[in-house]
């Protein structure tokens, strides 16, 4: 049985819904996947979908990174 049948399906964003997250432009998001800073999924149609979690966890461990620098 695969884990998001269990709690439901994982929210994915898009690359546009990432970038307001970070305030960056989407080109920037799909350049941190190619560079392999942040993972994603590709649809049948071929556009990237970034998974909600591992956003959070990104933005988590910048604002870390940001305290720590101040």
């Amino acid at each position: 049985m695969m884990a998001d049948t269990i709690h439901g399906p994982e929210k994915l964003l898009t690359p546009s819904e990432v970038a307001a997250i970070f305030r960056v432009d989407p080109k920037t998001v799909t350049r941190w996947a190619k560079v392999g800073k942040l993972s994603s999924i590709r649809t049948l149609g071929g556009h990237r979908r970034f998974r909600e979690a591992e956003v959070q966890a990104l933005l988590a461990d910048a604002r870390e990174d940001r305290q720590q620098s101040a």
